[in-house]
């Protein structure tokens, strides 16, 4: 029998590009947040040899390009195994649209599989399989709150904050990953003052400060509970931002009319994801988040109310039932 894997999808809470490296990925700094909405991935073991990839949707490849086909590859390797795979992934998130889908993808594809073949791989070698194949990958591996470094694929864990109720928006538009390096490459210059590593560097002081802030109760100067207190609103505070905005938005000028929308629907807070297409705002309740799905649907985006996942609800939730 075929075994059913969610595979959940990410947001980015900022990304900073940093310089461009000698394999020609970027240094990266980020902070990864699993969500609850997914796609659904089921793995199944054959008589024979070979992978087959089954899909409704036609955006999706079904070769050695698709990044499930890749890690099943080297997952077989890895793990001694024979058999026909075969996959079945029911698309649900957006194709090109900054929330990791193809990459969670490949990763439920991954845990599945195991499964399927009742074999585990070690934890260090499925990190390793899975920075292999892409640079999203080894943050499904941990789930809720990740730190991401070098080109993202350096993962940690950072503190599980609690659920935070979010809103989804996701315009037609699909941005491609590739091309928005390369229009930042060749606007960077004229974007930022500073020159990368101090970028990074600067960004990196305020993640240290507001880690050292949760160890050690509330921040100096902030009294009592509310929108100053809130851990996941301290963070946007600690100066992190998504630099795909800067050479995006105005290729796109539609999706930064979407994160416009998503601030006057009430959002605390509200970001492209990834290099997106998709954006996403952080709301106070799950009722003002339905509300704000309400106001963007009369204005006519298309909108979504989820919630951010905790590390322990990822992974409760991940192998479905």
């Amino acid at each position: 029998m075929a075994v059913t894997v969610r595979s959940f999808a990410k947001i980015n809470l900022g990304l900073r590009i940093g310089a461009s490296r000698p394999d020609g990925f970027h240094e990266l700094l980020t902070v990864y947040r699993t969500i609850a909405l997914h796609d659904v991935i089921r793995v199944g073991i054959e008589r024979g040899s070979g992978i087959e990839i089954r899909c409704a949707d036609p955006r999706v490849p079904r070769d050695e390009s698709n990044t499930c086909y890749r890690i099943v590859e080297l997952a077989m390797a890895a793990l001694s195994a024979n058999g026909r795979v075969v996959l079945e992934i029911e698309k649900r998130l957006p194709v090109q649209g900054g929330l990791g889908g193809a990459s969670a993808n490949a990763v439920a594809t991954l845990l599945g599989l195991e499964r399927a073949l009742k074999k585990t791989l070690a934890s260090a070698e499925r990190f390793r399989i899975a920075a292999q194949v892409g640079s999203d990958l080894p943050l499904f591996l941990v789930g809720g709150t990740v730190l991401g470094v070098g080109r993202g694929e350096q993962v940690y864990p950072l503190p599980d904050l609690p659920a935070k109720a979010c809103v989804v928006v996701t315009p037609e538009t699909g941005v491609s990953t590739p091309k928005a390096f390369a229009e930042w490459d060749a606007a960077a210059s004229k974007l930022t003052a500073s020159n990368p590593s101090d970028r990074m560097n600067e960004l990196g002081r305020g993640l240290s400060a507001w880690l050292s802030e949760l160890h050690s109760g509330a921040p100096s100067g902030v009294k009592g509970r509310g929108r100053a207190g809130n851990p996941l609103l301290r963070l946007v505070r600690a100066g992190i931002e998504n630099d795909f905005e800067q050479v995006v938005f105005p290729e796109y000028p539609e999706l930064s009319e979407a994160k416009r929308a998503l601030v006057r629907a009430g959002a605390e807070y509200a970001s492209l994801s990834g290099s997106g297409s998709t954006l996403y705002g952080l709301f106070a309740s799950r009722q003002a988040a339905a509300l704000a799905v309400t106001r963007l649907r009369k204005a006519g985006w298309v909108a979504l109310a989820t919630a951010t996942l905790t590390r322990r609800a990822y992974w409760r939730r991940i192998i479905a039932g």
